[in-house]
């Protein structure tokens, strides 16, 4: 999932932003989430912390709920987020050779000022270059939109009952893909092991394999039986739990 978070408290510009961000979107068969903040409260920080995907931020420098290079310094230090696309755009250019020169792995610093709807589009044109290449992803077409699900963010792929489809649960929700299980399991790499006819488990998700019980407990505190007899001895071994 693609996620733009804006962080304007001047509710003129954030809503040119949201129209620059869709009208840039349209050109994308990609699934995306726009969030706005009118600074970097509770609500801003909440969003920085969940695993909702990959994240782009467009932040200002000033605002009545903080100051974006605060932000971005909360992003990258103390979240330990360098993986995240920063954009700072301000009225306040003054603040550039500050913002450039703290690492913060800023993509660009951009002026209100100075030709601003342009830069906005470029940056999300480079935005999206990272989005394509930076992680291996599922891409897939469902309802004729084409998806992509960053295999990092899978916890596992169960086959629909009484279907031909599957549900994807990720981090931050589920997702239906019209393909079976034998033929999303080829478009995979080896952090994935197809335990059932009916399941393919992300092994970096797994808390504990209870071999007695036959039950594969994940990160989120989820669990699952599907594990097949055959499979129960290279599931122990690659999770490395024997209980």
């Amino acid at each position: 999932m693609l996620n733009f978070i804006v962080g304007e408290d001047d509710p003129n510009f954030e809503k040119r932003m949201k129209h620059l961000i869709d009208n840039f979107m349209m050109n994308f068969d990609i699934e995306y989430q726009y969030h706005s903040c009118s600074g970097y409260d509770k609500k801003f920080q909440k969003l920085v912390e969940e695993d909702i995907g990959f994240k782009v931020y467009f932040l200002d420098i000033k605002t009545k709920h903080g100051s974006g290079l605060d932000a971005a310094r909360m992003i990258r230090e103390e979240c330990d987020d360098w993986i995240s696309i920063i954009v700072i755009v301000t009225a306040f250019n003054e603040y550039r050779y500050e913002a450039l020169g703290n690492r913060l792995y800023l993509l660009d610093f951009i002026s209100k000022l100075d030709d601003c709807d342009k830069r906005v589009t470029d940056a999300l044109k480079k935005a999206m270059k990272n989005y394509d290449n930076r992680y291996k992803s599922l891409s897939y077409e469902y309802n004729y939109i084409t998806r992509k699900v960053e295999f990092r963010h899978i916890v596992y792929i169960e086959k629909e009952q009484d279907s031909k489809r599957c549900i994807i649960k990720t981090t931050y929700g589920t997702q239906l893909i019209s393909k079976s299980l034998v033929e999303v399991e080829k478009l995979l790499d080896n952090r994935f092991m197809k335990t059932h006819r009916s399941m393919i488990v992300n092994l970096d998700y797994i808390k504990e394999f209870d071999t007695k019980e036959n039950k594969i407990t994940f990160k989120n505190n989820e669990v699952t039986h599907l594990v097949a007899r055959d499979k129960k001895k290279e599931l122990t071994k690659r999770v490395g739990f024997i209980q």
